[in-house]
């Protein structure tokens, strides 16, 4: 199978499990309004989001190559063309202004090399003041076992054709050392393995540093 039908199956094979992940990203995010950004081939949350008015405006920015007409189809489809922006991006979001995104949201970005690099920088630099980005992969952790056991075989068997590589909190904590964002990030193992990205004023950043260190040191 070529690589858009492999992405195509994916993402509709993870329809599903779109409103529970959601949940725990709505929490996250804890707004209704900013600009928010879907990185990536695998995706499809931003759609969702949309349709339940969790943002003011919306982009994708769609890569590789075979990502990007997948969604224009899949934005006709919902009716949604006006309304989300399909950027052609690479990694490094070129196409996506810097400072210009409440929310970023990058599944699959740990887990495919092969496919792409993860530039934690670029992602950072989108982000405006206060922003914060949800990076990385996994069910999330309202997805009810049921579900996640009817998918994860072929689940599994489309992410191993696309070149799944193996992840551990650990290598994640080694791509992060190059960009220096170890302090405004935070590795979740809550339904996945993802990393939370904040883009906090400086006060505002010492201060949650502090707390968490405090944290970690307890």
């Amino acid at each position: 199978m070529e690589m858009d039908g492999l992405i195509e199956e994916l993402n509709l094979l993870w329809e599903p499990v779109q409103p529970f992940l959601l949940r725990q990203i709505e929490e996250l995010y804890g707004r209704q309004d900013g600009h928010i950004l879907e990185i990536g081939p695998f995706g499809g949350l931003i759609f969702a989001l949309a349709r339940k008015n969790v943002g003011k405006s919306f982009s994708i920015a769609a890569f590789p190559q075979a990502a990007i007409s997948l969604y224009q189809q899949e934005a006709r489809k919902q009716g949604l063309e006006d309304r989300v922006r399909v950027i052609q991006s690479d990694s490094s979001l070129i196409g996506v202004s810097d400072a210009s995104v409440d929310l970023a949201i990058f599944r699959g970005a740990l887990f495919f090399p092969k496919l792409f690099h993860i530039d934690f920088g670029a992602i950072y630099r989108k982000l405006r003041t206060g922003g914060i980005a949800f990076v990385g992969g996994g069910f999330g952790k309202y997805t009810p076992a049921e579900l996640i056991s009817h998918i994860r075989k072929r689940s599994g068997q489309l992410n191993d054709a696309l070149g799944r590589a193996r992840v551990t909190v650990e290598s994640v904590r080694y791509q992060l050392r190059p960009s220096h964002l170890e302090g405004n990030c935070e590795i979740t193992t809550e339904g996945g393995l993802w990393v939370v990205i904040r883009k906090l004023e400086r006060d505002a950043l010492r201060g949650w540093k502090k707390a968490r260190r405090m944290i970690l040191t307890k």
